[in-house]
């Protein structure tokens, strides 16, 4: 063994060696930044609300300046719901509820006031709500109600106040901290209730609350009063569906949330990740292919001598172990060093991507991590079969 060694020793080229380590750092960095990357920003465009799944769409009509000419209705007749109800494309469809009577809430954090302002709710049944209906339930004459706050609250709030005033900011985990007052007038009545924030929702603009509670409440605070909804709520079987979009049109309706236009976004990211990937995929085999080169030649140089070693008894195996443990070093300090690097660069654009986007779901490098070592267990696997043949085949010369 250690003969073998001092040949390789005497051989070897460190510039070769040099140039193999740097090009398959950078090549590695570039497939494993890329992956880590997409992995993290990926929940920007395809997260979800926390109580309403991917395939609803909430539809409402137009509303352009011939339709305030006009005084048109933007609201949904029965026969319209009906008529969506009947579409292909649709599995189920309800309508909003909002309240007949007059709100006032007050939201505050920490004691500090950030919101006192006249408010009203909505509801959906609670099929299309996905919490858990242990959460999401209402009791008659309870004066804690459930409800789900538009997300652009807690953006003002955490961007805004939260900052001048040095106070945490808000996100899923910490909505226990918000406390949310709301007072209701109406036939006589006046009282005050305490909401408890349960989520936050993207795609509303308005505080939804559960259908039992608007059910009640209008009935006890504006039993005389009754409007037509202005906005209705669908589950689809797939939201690309070219018939949903050319329905829509035809009908005058629109999408509050352009589900088409984040699937293409998430596209165009998936392409230049993939990209990205490829070209440190491309950097990553022409160092390997140097790698190659480097042990070939060292190998070459020394193949009358290892030729002498296997003749007094030298197994192929014995040979060959040094020129494969050199390899397998190289691969991975090289993987060790690009964990490290990532590792630093992932901390100062998750900082950022934090600060942009505060309810992004937290991710790891596990999924990195993983596909490091697949790729070091790959090529050095190729190193070592690639090494053994050429031994072999020295081997093999002897005979």
């Amino acid at each position: 063994m250690k003969l073998v060694w001092k040949l390789l020793r005497q051989h070897i080229s460190i510039p070769q060696f040099i140039g193999f380590f740097f090009a398959n750092l950078f090549g590695m960095f570039i497939v494993l930044l890329g992956f880590q990357f997409y992995n993290d920003v990926l929940p920007v465009f395809t997260s979800q609300d926390s109580f309403m799944k991917a395939d609803y769409l909430i539809i409402s009509k137009k509303i352009g300046a011939g339709s305030t000419l006009s005084s048109s209705s933007n609201t949904f007749s029965n026969s319209e719901i009906e008529d969506l109800k009947e579409q292909s494309f649709t599995k189920k469809t309800a309508a909003f509820t909002s309240t007949e009577y007059k709100v006032d809430a007050n939201m505050g954090i920490n004691g500090q006031t950030i919101l006192n302002s006249e408010l009203f709710f909505e509801s959906v049944p609670d099929g299309f709500v996905d919490v858990s209906l242990q959460d999401w339930k209402y009791t008659e004459g309870s004066h804690e109600v459930p409800i789900i706050l538009p997300r652009t609250y807690i953006n003002m709030y955490n961007f805004g106040f939260a900052q001048s005033h040095s106070l945490p900011k808000i996100s899923e985990g910490l909505m226990g901290m918000i406390d949310f007052k709301i007072f209701i007038h109406g036939n006589g009545h006046k009282d005050e209730y305490k909401g408890k924030v349960i989520g936050f929702s993207s795609r509303l603009n308005t505080i939804l609350v559960p259908q039992k509670f608007m059910d009640w409440s209008n009935k006890l605070y504006a039993p005389e009063q009754h409007s037509e909804p202005s906005r209705l709520i669908a589950e689809v079987g797939n939201p690309a569906d070219e018939n949903i979009s050319q329905y829509l049109d035809k009908k005058g309706y629109e999408v509050d949330t352009d589900k088409l236009q984040a699937e293409k976004t998430t596209y165009f990211l998936r392409m230049i990740v993939t990209l990205v990937m490829g070209i440190g995929l491309i950097i990553s085999a022409l160092s390997f292919y140097i790698l190659m080169l480097s042990i070939y030649l060292l190998v070459q140089k020394n193949s009358s001598k290892l030729e002498n070693l296997l003749l007094i008894g030298y197994s192929p195996r014995k040979v060959a172990l040094p020129y494969q443990i050199l390899t397998i070093v190289l691969n991975i300090t090289v993987l060790a060093i690009t964990w490290t690097i990532l590792y630093f660069v992932r901390n100062y654009y998750m900082g950022i991507i934090e600060t942009l986007f505060p309810q992004i779901e937290d991710t790891t490098m596990i999924k990195s991590i993983t596909l490091g070592i697949i790729l070091l267990v790959f090529v050095s696997a190729i190193n070592q079969i690639a090494i053994h043949r050429k031994v072999m085949n020295i081997w093999k010369r002897k005979e």
